[in-house]
């Protein structure tokens, strides 16, 4: 199996430190207000390296966190924090948000099928693990304390720009965050923010006798510490978390423990939305429901999701949506074959297909190499659980054999047309039609299909 590690910006074998527990992070959401189906990309991604490692034979141990305290607005680390800006927008407590839009992308992520992680970590109960590593950062002597909080000395640090290749040396204040007067270098960042005079913020924690709250980075590196222990074998996340997210992730826990966080960093690219940044103002931010209220599914996204490969910048429209939904509709029909015809030897397509996911989780390979069987070839029942293995695409269950009845009137059927009875077989068709089947006749024999 081989992956693109952005650490090394190559492509290269895997191969796991502990085949039974494969250590896995992935930067899950933060929870104040509805994820869009942009935000779900990654997610749909992920679940097929899951699958693609159990069909290696490896075993994952996979942390999903959920960020409910600390993601300011702004990266400059000033601003609102999110979860205070959704309480304001709802009228509700942080608590009350962060419990309504956890709930809410968990229900979706569950609609689409993934596998659940092993663990799903909130970051308000890690606080005081938090507050240890701050602790742990200070001991060596890498933080220093401004008017709002303790900033990480990233000149101390002298791996910081590695995994985005940040040109410290020429990144001009304000290019990537504003530059305060109290910093040291344009690039340190706060661990821990004081809750300043005057400041209305609901989440805070005692710490050196003050309140405040962690930095939005510290969550990740305290969770994989205390829930994973570094290094793992894969961080996974958006690529738009390279420069600054991960960057700071990497500086925080290497910084205060001196083991390697990760040995593959994987990271999904954008898509836009009709060609267009996915935004608010541009009216383009879809969230699921909308998708159904014009009569897609979560199938049909993910379908579209794994037609495109990961680190590709893809583009959404409502057309192809549409040409997603067909083709699943194409597969599901195929996976029924296996109730009316023999079926074929698979060995060769499932190989093909295994060759291309394991080739940097080429999915939109794999799904090729099954499109050119798909006309022509009868999959039997383990293919078809195979291929739900790999892309769960709830083919066996979306795709059941039709009942006793239906069978019985496409058998009468049958025999009106081979008797020349063609008023008797067209009342016939419309009959099965009105229960989502449809027949399409060949030289023999008829073949059942579903309509939708």
């Amino acid at each position: 199996m081989k992956l693109y590690n952005t650490l090394t910006r190559k492509l290269e074998d895997f191969v796991p430190r502990d085949p039974q527990r494969v250590k896995i992070y992935t930067c899950g959401p933060t929870v104040y207000s509805f994820a869009h189906i942009g935000n779900f990309t990654a997610y749909v991604y992920w679940d097929l390296l899951i699958r693609v490692l159990r069909q290696n034979g490896w075993t994952e141990d996979r942390v999903l966190n959920i960020t409910d305290v600390g993601h300011l607005t702004s990266d400059a680390d000033d601003g609102e924090d999110k979860m205070e800006k959704g309480a304001k927008r709802e009228g509700k407590t942080v608590w009350e948000v962060a419990e309504i839009y956890m709930n809410d992308f968990l229900a979706n992520f569950r609609a689409l099928g993934l596998i659940e992680p092993t663990q799903i970590c909130r970051a308000t109960d890690f606080i005081q693990a938090d507050i240890a590593l701050v602790e742990a950062l200070d001991a060596k002597g890498l933080l220093y304390e401004t008017s709002d909080g303790l900033y990480y000395d990233t000149a101390k640090f002298p791996k910081y720009a590695e995994l985005a290749r940040l040109d410290l040396e020429h990144l001009r204040a304000g290019a990537r965050i504003d530059f305060s007067a109290e910093k040291r270098n344009v690039s340190d960042f706060a661990v821990w923010k004081w809750v300043r005079e005057g400041e209305d913020h609901a989440m805070q924690w005692e710490y050196r006798g003050r309140m405040g709250y962690p930095g939005w980075h510290l969550e990740c590196a305290t969770i994989i510490h205390e829930r994973l222990s570094e290094p793992i074998d894969i961080h996974t996340g958006g690529i738009d978390h390279v420069p600054v997210h991960h960057t700071n992730e990497i500086a925080e826990l290497e910084g205060a423990y001196g083991q390697k966080m990760a040995d593959v960093w994987l990271h999904n690219n954008f898509i836009t939305v009709e060609g267009e940044k996915i935004s608010k103002s541009l009216g383009n931010v879809y969230e699921f429901k909308d998708l159904q209220a014009k009569g897609f599914s979560h199938m049909d996204y993910k379908m579209w999701v794994l037609q495109g490969h990961y680190q590709s910048e893809r583009n959404f429209s409502f057309e192809d949506l549409a040409a997603a939904r067909q083709r699943r509709l194409n597969y599901r029909n195929f996976a029924a074959l296996r109730w009316q015809k023999q079926t074929t030897d698979m060995s060769d397509v499932k190989a093909a297909i295994l060759a291309q996911l394991n080739n940097n989780l080429n999915s939109a390979g794999a799904l090729a190499e099954l499109d050119k069987c798909v006309a022509q070839c009868v999959p039997d029942e383990d293919f078809v659980r195979f291929l739900d293995e790999v892309f769960g695409l709830n083919l066996i269950t979306e795709s059941p054999d039709i009942n006793a009845e239906l069978k019985e009137k496409i058998a009468q059927r049958g025999a009106a047309k081979k008797q020349r009875d063609f008023a008797k077989a067209d009342a016939l068709r419309e009959e099965i039609a009105a229960a989502g089947v449809a027949l399409l006749d060949g030289a023999e024999s008829s073949v059942w299909q579903y309509a939708d």
